[in-house]
């Protein structure tokens, strides 16, 4: 099995990245038994629409995963009950509309996805490694992805290592920085601390240095924009071996677009 992953799509620019950048993709890499990504930006940085949300099935995304922008736009709440393509973190408390992880099927191939937050330096939810052992209790797949939407390097490490030979993959978010770490750990699960952002790396982590150098020189409010420049996609590709569930490869992507 053979799964792509894109990072954090990062408004109007990464949703534009992904899409300029999927055929190639796929010629290269492909094909893809699914395709992943992390959409909790993908509505001007914070959030998604269901609008943009069939914009991204209509490219060929399978599953989307989020994290803590997932719930901003109110509208979009409702939606996560009935969509279960779209995952919110796991460990938001019970009773937190939609959910954080489910069992995929396609053309024959069965992946679990799973979609948990972190909590150093984040909003405290609940417990991330004891979520990650009652869904796995409860979970029937043989390969199985997490997206793991944490701040703390320390923290995404501590998981791997805790989930590995219990998972097949996986990949951190949240940071919009690419980490250069990815490997397969002891016990064959593919690992990254971060598999980047897709979307404008001109400028601060896909807003422009201009709406954002005030919050540091002044500490005042300010509304971030969208940056347009130096657009990538950034994410792993993971080969997974169907019988046992261990990852068989893990490469990193990071694919300029709209660059001549």
């Amino acid at each position: 099995m053979r799964i792509m992953f894109a990072g954090d799509i990062c408004g109007r620019t990464g949703r534009n990245a992904l899409r300029e950048s999927l055929p190639a993709l796929r010629r290269e890499f492909g094909p893809f038994d699914f395709v992943i990504v992390n959409c909790e930006n993908a509505a001007s940085g914070f959030g998604i629409t269901e609008k943009i949300m069939d914009e991204l099935f209509a490219l060929g995304v399978d599953v989307m995963t989020s994290g803590n922008h997932i719930f901003d736009k109110k509208e979009f709440v409702q939606v996560l009950d009935g969509e279960r393509r779209v995952l919110r973190p796991a460990n938001y408390p019970s009773g937190a509309p939609g959910t954080g992880y489910g069992v995929f099927e396609r053309e024959g191939a069965r992946l679990g996805v799973i979609n948990l937050q972190g909590r150093a330096f984040m909003n405290p939810i609940d417990c991330p490694f004891r979520k990650a052992d009652e869904i796995l209790k409860a979970m029937n797949a043989k390969s199985i992805f997490v997206d793991f939407h944490a701040e703390a390097t320390a923290e995404k490490a501590a998981l791997a290592l805790y989930l590995d030979g219990r998972i097949s993959a996986i990949a951190g978010t949240h940071t919009h920085i690419q980490t250069a770490d990815e490997s397969i750990m002891p016990r064959g699960a593919a690992y990254i601390t971060d598999a980047g952002m897709t979307g404008g790396h001109g400028g601060v982590i896909g807003n422009s240095y201009e709406s954002v150098i005030a919050k540091f020189l002044f500490g005042t409010p300010c509304k971030f924009e969208i940056e347009s420049g130096n657009a990538r996609t950034q994410g792993v590709i993971v080969d997974i071996d169907d019988e046992s569930g261990r990852a068989l490869g893990i490469r990193r992507f990071n694919v300029p677009v709209g660059q001549g």
